[in-house]
């Protein structure tokens, strides 16, 4: 294990918090006018699942768990969760729906994703930044309308919405980003 200060802990950081595993979702420090600056640590806790928010002083210590982050391809999904294969061994590792959450929205067969494993267990998981996906439904280009002007809703082919430019029709392959969904740009294959 390896102390660190609470003021660099990441989202994704895996935490050992009392003998038990914590994966981080988000962590914020908050800095008021008076008084000390704290660390505010949202985690999911490996084992069962469930959610825990923490404060830390910025300068207290914690330890981070040592957590190997190697490439792995997805390979399919299945009754038992979703299954990963690394391209060195060969070796294959499953994680659970709940492990993976809204992200499994944006897997596709073959991608190229980092597991976080854990004494061989996976037990977190970092997407890609960008994936490219087709708009299935939008609504249709109005005359006259500006592309600098808003947004307008589509569909995208993993059942996810979002906002895309008005110039974007159904059929397009476009470039979402996995953090928060939204439209980056048009596709250039």
């Amino acid at each position: 294990m390896v102390k660190i200060i609470a003021s660099s802990v990441r989202k994704g950081n895996v935490l050992d918090v009392d003998g038990k595993l914590y994966v981080v979702l988000t962590a914020q420090n908050f800095h008021p006018g008076k008084g000390t600056p704290v660390t505010q640590v949202d985690m999911r806790r490996i084992s069962d699942g469930v959610k825990v928010s923490e404060r830390y002083r910025t300068t207290e210590q914690v330890e981070r768990a040592f957590v190997e982050d190697r490439e792995h391809n997805f390979l399919y999904e299945d009754g038992d969760g979703y299954h990963f294969m690394n391209p060195e061994t060969y070796d294959q590792l499953t994680m659970s729906v709940e492990d993976i959450g809204d992200l499994k929205a944006y897997l596709q067969e073959g991608m190229t994703v980092v597991l976080s494993v854990h004494e061989g267990v996976a037990i977190a998981i970092d997407l890609p930044r960008h994936v490219t996906l087709e708009i299935v439904e939008t609504e249709p280009v109005v005359k006259g309308q500006t592309a600098s002007s808003s947004y307008k809703p589509a569909i995208l082919s993993n059942g996810i919405r979002t906002l895309v430019p008005p110039h974007i029709t159904a059929g397009t392959r476009v470039v979402i980003a996995t953090e928060d969904g939204s439209y980056v740009e048009r596709a250039k294959d």
